[in-house]
């Protein structure tokens, strides 16, 4: 990719299109959308506190803004293909900026949630448009270095947002998460003005409004569901109910864009072999990849005691090792193609991925952020190289199509490797807690003769009378009891997620090199 020149492509109007200033435009605005996306896990608690809210109702902060961005795109093919690349950009990012304005100036749940969902808005618009763009004004042949340097907005963002989060919060008022967004979104709306133009080719489809409601509900209604499930169970009948209606919507909107002339979703897409595979290793990749990023902070936090910012601090090394890598796999992949790449990737995950199914409560925090690290280099070969490599195969009419669908299939995957590993970690936890309770029989002399021995001890160090070292040491047993189950739960959803990375290893032998 050369871009000393300043232009790699041409719009439709035949101007010439300056890459170092069209990719530092949308990096900026989308490091900016995901960043402040990873910046709320941490806050929740202080928000829920200063709010007078329940876990239950400040989760909607998380699943509103899934529910959005998991809407939007679907039909990003469709706005793309109608609206002007700039325009577009601006309303967008502008969304973005009114939404972090009224979520820093919220002292109501009502208000905050509102400024959420107007900032999701922006920010299910600002990838998929990128994506366009890149695959518009970069030939394949360059695409590899291309996606790798998006490669690093996708990656680092969520990797530093639990570190910053963790600071701003023990320092400062979570209204500052929003407040950090405003000048950098501000700028990019700046950039945007003087240096975007118009790159993708408009063809103005007609919207097809029975897909559009097909797609809101069924995608809506599956990404609601596929969220409540990690909190509330997969047999709880409001999961069940909304999962069940999204996949009857789902079905009439993948009959209905199977049929109709001009599909908001061009689901042919998956006609092409190499695209269909790519898709399916990149679902399996993600879902294995929430292990990791959704386990180990409830681990770390939860059952060592770190603090959120020591936990994100362990993440911080990985995030720089996939920034640094990702633009390296992208110059990689247009030499030797995204197969072997993923096959090492895999390989290296696989490895860790199965380490991680041996924690104990004694782990080193050396231990773990070494094997987090190595991790993340894995990760770091494939994230973007194998949707490149899809994408490439596809004629560039279907560009906008193949990007939404891509998009499309990680943001299921990715809810629906949260919920499942999550439920997994409770439903194992629970029974590794009964398990241990069951045990813990005074029938059995041996068990009942190391109990007396420990409550005589702790009687003996606090100066409680019998039946208060008694109630003290059962106490202390179910915080034993607990905090075993979890770590036990946790390392069986590491195994799950070890399971997928094997059938993400087998599917990736399949890729082969798109013709370019």
């Amino acid at each position: 990719m050369d871009t000393s020149k300043g232009a790699v492509g041409r719009s439709g109007g035949g101007n010439q299109v300056s890459a170092v200033r069209t990719m530092a435009v949308f990096l900026l605005g989308s490091f900016v959308a995901i960043l402040n996306q990873t910046l709320m896990n941490v806050a929740l608690p202080h928000m829920m506190n200063d709010l007078g809210v329940d876990a239950a109702t400040i989760q909607w902060l998380i699943t509103g803004y899934m529910l959005i961005n998991g809407v939007l795109v679907p039909i990003s093919a469709y706005l793309v293909l109608t609206f002007s690349t700039k325009r577009l950009y601006l309303f967008a990012m502008g969304a973005f900026t009114l939404g972090s304005v009224v979520s820093g100036m919220a002292h109501t749940f009502p208000v905050l949630l509102a400024g959420r969902l107007i900032q999701a808005v922006g920010a299910g618009i600002i990838m998929p448009l990128m994506m366009n763009v890149f695959l518009t004004i970069f030939p394949p042949a360059s695409r590899g270095k291309a996606m790798g340097i998006m490669g690093l907005v996708m990656i680092f963002a969520p990797a530093v947002g639990p570190t910053l989060s963790g600071w701003i919060v023990e320092h400062y008022s979570w209204r500052l998460l929003f407040g950090l967004s405003i000048p950098f979104a501000a700028l990019s709306l700046l950039l945007a003005q003087f240096w975007l133009t118009d790159v993708i080719e408009r063809t103005r489809p007609k919207l097809d409004l029975l897909g559009a409601l097909f797609s809101f509900v069924g995608f809506g209604s599956l990404l609601y569901g596929l969220g409540r499930a990690g909190s509330l169970g997969w047999s709880n009948g409001e999961v069940v109910g909304t999962i069940a209606l999204g996949l009857i919507f789902l079905v009439a909107f993948v009959i209905r864009e199977l049929s109709a002339d001009q599909p908001i979703l061009e689901l042919r897409v998956f006609r092409y072999d190499i695209f269909a595979v790519t898709s399916l290793v990149s679902a399996l990749m993600t879902m294995a990849m929430f292990a990791a990023m959704v386990l180990l902070p409830i681990y770390l936090q939860n059952i060592r005691g770190f603090t959120p910012v020591q936990a994100g601090l362990l993440l911080l090394p990985g995030a720089l090792i996939m920034g640094f890598m990702s633009p390296i796999a992208g110059a990689l992949f247009d030499r030797i193609g995204a197969r072997p790449l993923t096959i090492i990737g895999l390989l290296i995950t696989l490895f860790t991925t199965w380490e991680f199914t041996k924690l104990t409560d004694t782990t080193g925090y050396g231990h773990i952020l070494m094997l987090y690290s190595v991790r993340s280099f894995g990760m770091s070969l494939m994230m973007m190289t194998v949707m490149t490599e899809g994408l490439n195969q596809l004629p560039p009419s279907l560009n906008s199509h193949g990007t939404a669908v891509a998009n499309t299939v990680r943001q299921v995957a990715g809810s629906l490797g949260t919920a499942l590993l999550v439920t997994v970690m409770t439903d194992r936890a629970a029974l590794h807690a009964e398990a241990m309770r069951t045990a813990m029989s005074t029938a059995d002399p041996g068990w009942f003769t190391a109990y007396q021995s420990a409550k005589a001890a702790l009687a003996a160090e606090t100066g409680l009378p019998g039946e208060a070292a008694d109630q003290a040491m059962r106490l202390l047993l179910y915080g034993a009891v607990q905090k075993q189950a979890i770590i036990g739960g946790t390392n069986d959803a590491f195994v799950w997620a070890t399971v997928l990375t094997v059938l993400a290893l087998i599917a990736s032998f399949f890729i082969r090199r798109a013709r370019t």
